[in-house]
């Protein structure tokens, strides 16, 4: 069978910039996908996308689908013929459905009967017949959140579609895909090259659109360009550029050509707090700041042109006109806010709304001031430094700068506070309670920013959860999942020796009579214990450790950490599947048990030397794991216990708990009760599976 190259091109207007990685990413797949369900094979796929392209290039299509026979089971023999032998109308609506006679049928024969058969062979449909529903099909499923119409068409799409090019080898295929038919041109780049281009073979694109249309469509190769070209002009004038992914992800998605260019602004603007800076070179113009040897902003960016131009000067000049107003703007707002000291905004706060049934930001200030204070003591951190940072938190949402950028929401706090003669453990927090903004983000270094960073997370957990408020779906317009795992996070990797319980309580109590919810610290727990379920399963836990843990619900973040980690210590260990059947079955017996069970084990109605053995070994066990337990150290506690393993395997061979003798049997379950209740100390084992 015949191979050749596919591919498909669709032009379109400038697609969405931050959406363009994905809708290339699941182009690719969503063909591959139905390519896979069509039965027709290939080699190597490359996806491609530009602000006005997307295109799959799939090397070695097969031309068409292998023939196949398909097997059609009829009625079963007995049902297919009746007494006299003569088929049924079931046997003969079958055969009739298969364009055969009844005694043109094969016969099936298993272990399990006999049954009516017809093998037919089905002709494999050419590639050029197939693909075109296919490309369609992978189109329609694009992740696309809100389509558009144009012109007088009723058809939708991310954004309007002017070409289409649909070729296996040098084959054109003849289709109409959203409006558009199907040929051989394509689109150049808009300003430079050919603004249209023919292609003669797929094996040509994308070499014929780069040399002759002036596109890099290959959305990988124009990444990588970008970044060696920034990274090159950043040290040829003594820098380092600020390569955020993000910011370079999105700069790939807005040029075809990319040229890289370094401008400069006035060296004056740098007594500007360099984040306001960045904020707007980044944010705002796309351009990459640049720091020197010490870190340290430099009066330099470097921008990406979509143009090679015969006058780059112009060029540099333009990009260093346009971010000029908008580092001036950030100077007047910073000069204009240190007119006035931090701690003036607060009765600002007065005026803005947090939640309409939780009061206002001044209201949150209140309470976020209480409960740091309330939680640096219970660290050991300065309380009156907590207390302070608490009062100043939400200070710099009323400032100029952070109601214009809002992204400097914390570090302009941090800066102002600074300029004011606050204490620099006070303004440092009054950035990090923000802290972690993303996953993976740094956590507040001093026990003053953690203090601060935990209560404003509570607040808002506590206040929304006892209002009635909890996430649904995907709904969580408070980001109460990101603040439940942040605050997770500060108290398990900073070993914060904290409660949940104590935690969500005071924060409640903070509130007065506003919540209506009776049981939000109840509620708020759960929703913080749930997190750890996502937390442990990216890194790696199994599922079963961390419900074994989840079914005791401690609610210390560190203790349920450490606990996590000695569940799956364990769970690696020769007895660990053993003990966990073990530890089911007692569970099991236990709980049809109706009787009270004794607190101690009665050694004058042990009998048996097994069961003698096991209460032997669950008394020494107890000596020695309990304080264990006690001082946190669940994994060499458990790895004590998983000594027991022989002895308990020999007391369900040699002994029966449910014994005649009511004393007998209640003295084994006592015994039972204390050695699962060892376990308990921990996690319930039972739930862990092999």
């Amino acid at each position: 069978m015949a191979t050749e190259t596919f591919l498909v091109e669709l032009g379109t207007e400038e697609l969405p910039p931050k959406a363009l990685r994905t809708l290339g990413e699941a182009f690719r797949d969503n063909l591959v996908d139905a390519l896979a369900k069509a039965e027709l094979s290939h080699g190597d796929v490359e996806w491609f996308a530009a602000p006005r392209r997307m295109a799959v290039k799939i090397a070695a299509m097969t031309d068409a689908q292998q023939d196949k026979v398909v097997e059609k089971r009829g009625p079963a023999i007995k049902s297919a013929f009746d007494a006299d032998g003569n088929p049924t109308k079931a046997a003969q609506g079958w055969a009739r459905g298969n364009g055969i006679s009844v005694d043109q049928a094969e016969r099936l024969v298993t272990d399990k009967g006999e049954w009516l058969l017809h093998r037919a062979e089905v002709k494999g449909k050419p590639a050029t017949e197939l693909l075109p529903t296919l490309v369609a099909d992978a189109l329609s499923k694009l992740p696309i959140p809100k389509a558009m119409r144009w012109g007088s068409s009723d058809i939708q799409f991310i954004r309007p579609v002017h070409t289409l090019a649909l070729l296996l080898g040098n084959t054109s295929l003849d289709a109409e895909i959203l409006g558009i038919r199907s040929g051989l041109t394509i689109k150049g780049h808009r300003f430079m090259g050919a603004q249209e281009l023919t292609l003669n073979h797929a094996d040509d694109y994308p070499q014929c659109l780069l040399e002759t249309g002036k596109v890099v469509a290959d959305y990988e190769q124009r990444k990588a360009t970008i970044k060696a070209d920034i990274e090159t002009a950043a040290q040829q004038i003594g820098g380092c550029a600020d390569l955020d992914d993000e910011l370079l992800e999105e700069v790939t998605s807005l040029v075809e050509w990319p040229v890289v260019m370094i401008a400069s602004f006035e060296p004056e603007f740098l007594k500007v707090p360099a984040e306001a800076l960045v904020y707007t070179m980044k944010g705002d113009q796309k351009y990459f700041p640049v720091y020197d040897q010490d870190g340290e902003l430099m009066p330099k960016f470097i921008f990406v042109a979509n143009v090679e131009s015969k006058d780059p000067a112009q060029v540099i000049d333009g990009n260093e006109k346009v971010v000029r107003p908008r580092l001036a703007d950030a100077e007047f707002f910073f000069n204009t806010d240190k007119k006035q000291k931090l701690i003036e905004q607060l009765p600002k706060l007065d005026s803005v709304l947090f939640q309409k049934q939780l009061g206002t930001l001044k209201d949150k200030t209140d309470r976020i001031q209480a409960l740091a204070e309330y939680i640096a003591a219970g660290i050991g951190a300065d309380t009156a430094h907590a207390s302070r940072a608490g009062l100043l938190c939400k200070c710099d949402l009323m400032t100029s700068m952070v109601f214009e950028f809002t992204d400097t929401q914390g570090i302009m706090g941090m800066h102002y506070a600074r300029h004011d003669g606050e204490a620099e453990e006070v303004a440092v927090a009054l950035n990090e309670q923000y802290m972690p903004r993303y996953s993976g983000d740094d956590l507040p270094h001093s026990g003053v920013a953690q203090a601060l960073a935990l209560a404003d997370k509570l607040d808002t957990l506590v206040g929304i959860f006892g209002i009635g408020q909890a996430p649904k779906g995907a709904a969580d317009p408070f980001a109460l999942r990101r603040a439940a795992i942040g605050a997770l996070r500060i108290i398990v990797e900073k070993g914060l020796e904290l409660d949940l319980v104590d935690l969500t309580a005071k924060a409640q109590s903070l509130f007065g009579d506003k919540l209506t919810n009776d049981k939000v610290c109840d509620d708020v727990i759960e929703f913080m214990l749930g997190r750890f379920r996502a937390w442990y399963q990216d890194e790696g836990y199994p599922v079963d450790v961390i419900q074994a843990v989840l079914a005791l619900r401690p609610t210390r973040p560190v203790d349920f950490d450490r606990r996590v980690k000695a569940v799956q210590s364990f769970r690696s260990l020769d007895a660990a599947q053993a003990l966990a059947a073990a530890n089911k079955r007692v569970g099991n017996i236990l709980a049809k048990s109706d009787a009270p069970l004794a607190d101690s084990i009665d050694a004058n109605l042990l009998q048996d030397g097994a069961e003698k053995a096991l209460a032997e070994a669950i008394l020494a066990a107890q000596a020695k794991v309990l304080p264990l337990f006690a001082d946190g150290n669940y994994s060499d506690g458990l790895s004590q216990l998983a000594s027991l393993r022989a002895t308990i395997d020999n007391f369900f061979e040699e002994v029966m708990v449910n014994a005649d003798d009511p004393a007998l049997k209640a003295n084994r379950l006592a015994m039972l009760n204390q050695l699962r209740g060892l376990f308990l100390q921990v996690a319930d084992i039972s739930l862990l599976q092999q």
